[in-house]
């Protein structure tokens, strides 16, 4: 299952291109709105996650020509209060709509349920590999090789999920917060005590983690082959 996402914010661009993919997405990023109608030609994507405010043509003017051809899934990004927009977006033909600021989350939710409006197969996301570990995301399991290390909760399968994704790379704590609990969901005494619990599931020796490293004033690593 192939997803645009069409958003001149880079990094909230790439947030959500992170959390589609790991929900099973192929990811495709444009810019402008010129770019995004020439990916959509080329790459025929089967959803479009689609921000209003778009340098050289704006959203409104994608979804028209578009609609203009193809009935291709969209799920519009707005500002707070701007009901005009959303009104406006709707009637051009646009699928659904996510308000500004917005979890990452809702976001995949919104995609899924339009594309289980337009009768699409669920897209289902793949296990995230590490070396010999392999963590489960369906099933809430970490594992190596046949032996199932750690069963984990579903906040505790996200942290590990974007650590793992991302290993040997230093994510920050505002970036693990977001991606865990949205934008305003969560801190990071939060985040403390969910990395101490997973600590005591994965790690030999919680006190002297070897996997999931703390970097003062940072945030935390996942740590790659520990052989």
């Amino acid at each position: 299952m192939k997803a645009l996402i069409v958003d001149d914010d880079l990094a909230l661009a790439d947030v959500v291109a992170f959390t589609l993919g790991r929900a099973g997405f192929e990811t495709i990023l444009a810019h402008d709105g010129q770019t995004a109608l020439e990916r959509w030609r080329s790459e025929t994507p089967d959803v479009i996650i689609l921000d209003l405010n778009l340098p050289k043509l704006d959203g409104f003017a994608v979804c028209r020509r578009i609609r203009a051809e193809d009935d291709t899934p969209i799920v519009m990004l707005t500002v707070r209060n701007e009901d005009d927009d959303v009104v406006q977006g709707l009637n051009l033909g646009a699928d659904d709509y996510v308000v500004k600021p917005f979890s990452p989350r809702q976001v995949v939710a919104r995609v899924e349920a339009v594309l289980r409006r337009s009768g699409a197969p669920p897209v289902t996301p793949g296990p995230v590999v590490v070396d010999d570990l392999v963590l489960d995301i369906p099933r809430l399991e970490l594992c190596r090789g046949e032996k199932v290390l750690a069963t984990l909760t579903r906040l505790e399968a996200r942290l590990l999920e974007i650590l793992m994704s991302n290993c040997g790379q230093v994510l920050t704590t505002e970036r693990l917060i977001e991606y865990i609990w949205g934008v305003s969901g969560g801190d990071r005494s939060m985040l403390k005590q969910l990395v101490y619990r997973l600590r005591r599931k994965v790690e030999r020796d919680p006190s002297q983690p070897q996997y999931l490293e703390t970097v003062p004033g940072v945030g935390y690593s996942f740590v790659c082959d520990r052989s």
